[in-house]
């Protein structure tokens, strides 16, 4: 009779039995029925799928404990954690947070914190045992939903009270090969284990517990780190993922376009004067196998015998003549292009 009932409850049986979760009585997602929403479905699903852990205390079987541990323990307020975010974005780690809103806890009001967030995931163990794998019905369902939401509420705050531990704690270790915000992810993901695993009826604080659990996690992502580092010695570099096929193209067409201009030049069909050829000659190095070294305005205008600024003149009407040729050729291409088309048209049809 206790093999059937283990398995029965098993991690596995509750797997394949909540694949579809329905609530008796009732249809779910439908408010014409006063059903659920699709995200508490999902939710409902998510906690009958695995069975839930929880720190056990004695506190919890006592007389009216629901009522000691939620009503007449101390409400603690949770913290502003506001200043998380722009510090986390901040590429200074060193620069000291203001007003971060920390709230120092006392060991009592740590233990009120983990009763509330054990008992609350304790209603929702004994409530998975009791369902076991039949449908809860609605009652239970909401009682589920309930009680779980109380439990993920005061993690939260547990988290969220010790968030400046995991930065004291990524700031202290000074890890140069890890980046600072992957230290602190790592952190915090240790910090949620702890708030899981930790017992206050032990008597201790909760930040001795999780700083040691934190420098853990900051030693496996070092190790994790240098491994990989073993083994892929070479740095990423975004360059290579960046394609360079627009500067090809880019540069391909400077340089059919410098070709197409000393043509022009070369050939002279701009008509340029004789003084212009020689400006544009010297100027840009142009006439020659081996093209000379560019000359100055001022040197041109030595070997023709006027000053720099005339040559400048002489220069900017060349080239203007050169463009006005160059817009030519490019629209007597287009012509072209067009006409090949149209005869390619044709002779397909």
């Amino acid at each position: 009779m206790l093999q059937a009932m283990i398995g029965k409850n098993s991690p596995y049986s509750r797997v394949r039995q909540r694949q579809r979760i329905s609530v008796q009585g009732q249809q779910m997602a439908d408010p014409r029925y006063g059903g659920f929403t699709p995200a508490e479905e999902r939710l409902l699903r998510q906690i009958l799928s695995q069975p839930m852990d929880y720190i056990d205390s004695d506190e919890f079987r006592k007389p009216k404990a629901e009522k000691k541990i939620f009503e007449d323990a101390e409400v603690i307020e949770r913290p502003d954690v506001s200043w998380y975010r722009p510090l986390m974005d901040d590429p200074q780690p060193d620069r000291q947070p203001r007003n971060t809103g920390t709230v120092l806890l006392s060991a009592a009001q740590e233990s009120v914190l983990f009763l509330k967030y054990n008992y609350a995931r304790h209603r929702v163990s004994e409530l998975q045992i009791k369902i076991g794998p039949a449908d809860p019905n609605d009652g239970q369902a909401r009682e589920l939903l309930q009680w779980y939401r109380v439990a993920t509420q005061y993690r939260e705050q547990i988290a969220e009270t010790n968030l400046a531990l995991v930065l004291a704690m990524a700031k202290r270790t000074r890890m140069s090969e890890v980046d600072f915000a992957d230290l602190v992810s790592e952190g915090n993901m240790a910090l949620l284990r702890s708030v899981d695993k930790f017992d206050c009826g032990r008597g201790f604080k909760f930040s001795t517990y999780a700083c040691r659990a934190i420098l853990k996690a900051f030693s496996r992502q070092g190790m994790k780190l240098s491994k990989y580092r073993q083994r892929f010695p070479t740095d990423f570099d975004p360059a290579l993922e960046k394609s360079n096929h627009l500067e090809i193209l880019r540069r391909t067409h400077e340089l059919e376009a410098a070709d197409e201009v000393k043509h022009i030049v070369l050939c002279n069909d701009a008509q340029l004067t004789k003084v212009e050829q020689t400006v544009i000659h010297h100027r840009f190095g142009l006439g020659c196998e081996i093209p000379p070294p560019p000359l100055t305005l001022e040197q041109v205008g030595q070997i023709i015998g006027v000053t720099k600024e005339r040559v400048r003149q002489i220069q900017n009407k060349a080239l203007d003549k050169i463009r006005v040729t160059l817009e030519e050729y490019a629209s007597r291409k287009e012509d072209e292009e067009a006409e090949k088309e149209e005869k390619a048209a044709s002779s397909a049809a």
